[in-house]
């Protein structure tokens, strides 16, 4: 029989080692995601053959695990079944795999090419955005954008502070607070992510977070926090402004890949979640491509 522990923070070290070197396109696969939707999505870890196997249930899905890590291609066969047999004796699980990118699946359907059963998981696709484009907001595409970062500038008197900085995270957790209690009462999403804004941002520096934020006249308008993934690709995990104050979000956009990801290619915003109102907004900043993921069962 399998244990699975409940992931906690002072599994930070293992998971770097499995997963520190960040072979992924999606967001999904760091510590800190794993670590923010711990309790949402209900995360727990073990090792199969010294393999890190990550399993996710919520009541919507049921029990599911996402790619494994650390595992050879010879004994991948091997961990799959061990995985399936795992979850046949899950009291329920719609799919064996969620979170899933190209280049494992086609491995699955190599391993079991009339036994694999796949679809795209188009409410989670990740938009990937080119640093260079929010830094810049030039051309066309980024017209809008640009006045809107131009009219931010003209219009208020702001500064600019990293979130790491002395008392910077408690003004975040307060510019949250406010955010939810104007329209996440009633969700329970919201009120996840509210949580986790309050349990991670005081451990910003020692989860490797980075990020800035925007004061106007003295008074915090909004943040934007997330990590440096690898060399080339960064990600948003938090992002709460005042939107009254115009521009404000094409501002913090484009300061934060400026200052916390220089020299980074890509950085990714996340999912829309299938929401009309997110998939609007992301799309307005014109991503470079949308990362899939797909839902994977073995039949």
């Amino acid at each position: 029989m399998t244990d699975f522990k409940e992931l906690g923070f002072d599994d930070r070290e293992i998971f770097l080692r499995y997963l520190g070197n960040y072979d992924f396109n999606t967001y999904e696969y760091t510590f800190l995601t794993l670590y923010i939707w711990r309790k949402m999505l209900n995360v727990k870890f073990s090792f199969i053959d010294e393999v890190l196997i990550i399993k996710k249930s919520t009541p919507k899905t049921g029990t599911y695990f996402m790619q494994p890590a650390g595992y050879k291609k010879e004994n991948l066969e091997d961990i799959v079944l061990k995985l399936d047999s795992i979850r046949k004796g899950e009291e329920k699980s719609s799919s064996l795999f969620r979170d899933i990118e190209t280049p494992f699946l086609h491995e699955l359907l190599n391993l079991f090419p009339s036994r694999i059963s796949y679809c795209e998981d188009k409410d989670n696709f990740d938009y990937i955005y080119k640093c260079e484009d929010l830094a810049a907001l030039t051309g066309k595409k980024f017209h809008r954008k640009k006045n809107q970062y131009n009219q931010f500038i003209s219009s208020y008197v702001h500064e600019v502070e990293d979130i790491n900085d002395e008392g910077v995270i408690e003004d975040c957790i307060d510019i949250s607070r406010k955010w939810f209690a104007e329209r996440g009462q009633d969700d329970s999403l919201l009120k996840f992510e509210m949580e986790s804004i309050e349990e991670v941002l005081p451990r910003a520096g020692l989860l490797g977070m980075i990020g800035v934020a925007v004061y106007i006249d003295g008074k915090i308008a909004g943040f934007t926090a997330g990590e440096k993934a690898n060399e080339s690709m960064g990600i948003i995990h938090f992002q709460k402004a005042d939107p009254s104050y115009s521009g404000i979000y094409e501002f913090m956009n484009k300061t934060f890949v400026e200052k916390c990801l220089s020299g980074v290619e890509l950085v990714n915003m996340q999912e829309d979640m299938g929401i009309k109102g997110l998939r609007k907004a992301k799309s307005a900043y014109n991503p470079v491509k949308l990362e899939k993921k797909y839902i994977v069962d073995l039949l």
